[in-house]
C-alpha cells in the first residue's frame, strides 16, 4: 500500500519511535521492523531520516536540553518528554526547512496529547529558548 503521510503523520510516528529507542533499547533497525510490522505501513521518509538524525546525536542533543531546562537534567524528564525534546531540538537545530515555530508547536501539540498540560508548557519553554540561541525565532 502507497499511502502518502503528512509530516505531521511522519513525526508523531518519528516520537514514538524515538520514545521506544529509549525505553525498550535495542537495534533501531529492529524499532523499524516492528513498527512497520505493527502498522502495516513502511516506514515514511521523513520519519526515518528525523529518528536517525536525532538517534545519531543524542548526546549532543541531550547536552543541550541540559543546559536549557533550569536545574533539571534531561534524565528527570519522563521518556515521553525526552522523545519529544530530542525530535523537535533536532528538527529545529538539522532542518532549515522547518519552522522553528513548526516545530515548536508540533511538539507542543504531542506533549499535550501523550504527557499533560504541564509537560506542554515545559517543551515550549525549553524549545523557546533554544530555537532564541539558534537564531530561528
Amino acid at each position: 500500500m502507497n499511502t502518502v503521510v503528512s509530516r505531521r503523520q511522519a513525526r508523531r510516528a518519528a516520537f514514538v519511535l524515538l520514545y521506544q529507542l529509549d525505553v525498550r533499547e535495542g537495534p533501531l533497525d529492529a524499532l523499524y521492523a516492528q513498527y512497520s510490522a505493527d502498522t502495516r505501513e513502511p516506514i515514511p521518509g521523513y520519519t526515518r531520516e528525523a529518528v536517525d538524525g536525532a538517534s545519531g546525536m543524542l548526546r549532543i542533543l541531550d547536552r543541550r536540553l541540559d543546559a536549557a531546562t533550569d536545574g533539571w537534567s534531561i534524565d528527570r524528564l519522563g521518556a515521553v518528554e525526552r522523545a519529544i525534546l530530542r525530535l523537535a531540538l533536532w528538527e529545529i537545530s538539522e532542518r532549515s526547512d522547518v519552522p522553528a515555530e513548526v516545530a515548536i508547536d508540533e511538539a507542543v501539540e504531542l506533549a499535550k496529547r501523550y504527557a499533560s498540560a504541564e509537560a506542554a508548557g515545559l517543551v515550549n519553554g525549553v524549545l523557546g529558548r533554544l530555537a532564541r540561541e539558534e537564531g530561528r525565532t
